[in-house]
C-alpha cells in the first residue's frame, strides 16, 4: 500500500534563503489509517502569510486551525488525535499555548509532549504543534 501524501511542497520554495531542496508534505496517511501531520505554526497554509507576529496565542490558534483543516483533508478529525507534541521557544508561553490547545482538544485526551526549544525554523515563529491521529474504521 502506498502512503497518501497531502499538500506536497519543496523546501526551496518554502525557505528560499536556506538553499534547501527537500520534498516534503504537510500530512502523510500511512497504511490508510495512521495520520502524521507536519509541525504547524502561525502561518496560513493557503497564503503562506505569517499570522500573529509576536503573539503566541494567535500563532497557536492558527496552528490548531491548520491541524483541524489538514486532518479533515486526510479523512480524520481532531477527536482522533492520539499524540500531540508542542514546541515553544519560551517556557513563559506554556500556559497561553496549552489554553488554546485545551480548547481545541476538549474531551480528546491525547498523549502530549511539551518541549522548550531555543528556536524554530524562522525567528518570528513562537510555537509549533504536530500531531498523530487515526482514521477510524478505515
Amino acid at each position: 500500500m502506498t502512503h497518501k501524501r497531502i499538500r506536497c511542497f519543496n523546501t526551496k520554495d518554502t525557505y528560499p534563503e536556506q538553499k534547501l531542496d527537500n520534498d516534503l508534505c504537510q500530512v502523510v496517511v500511512a497504511r490508510g489509517t495512521m495520520v502524521f501531520a507536519r509541525g504547524q505554526i502561525g502561518q496560513d497554509l493557503d497564503t503562506s502569510e505569517n499570522v500573529g507576529i509576536g503573539d503566541v496565542t494567535a500563532q497557536a490558534e492558527q496552528a490548531m486551525t491548520n491541524i483541524d483543516m489538514l486532518l479533515k483533508e486526510a479523512g480524520s478529525e481532531l477527536a482522533h488525535i492520539t499524540k500531540i507534541v508542542i514546541y515553544i521557544v519560551d517556557p513563559r508561553y506554556r500556559e497561553a499555548v496549552y489554553r488554546v490547545v485545551g480548547k481545541w482538544l476538549k474531551g480528546v485526551y491525547p498523549v502530549s509532549t511539551g518541549i522548550v526549544v531555543s528556536a524554530l525554523a524562522r525567528p518570528e515563529w513562537l510555537v509549533e504543534i504536530d500531531v498523530t491521529a487515526v482514521i477510524p474504521d478505515a
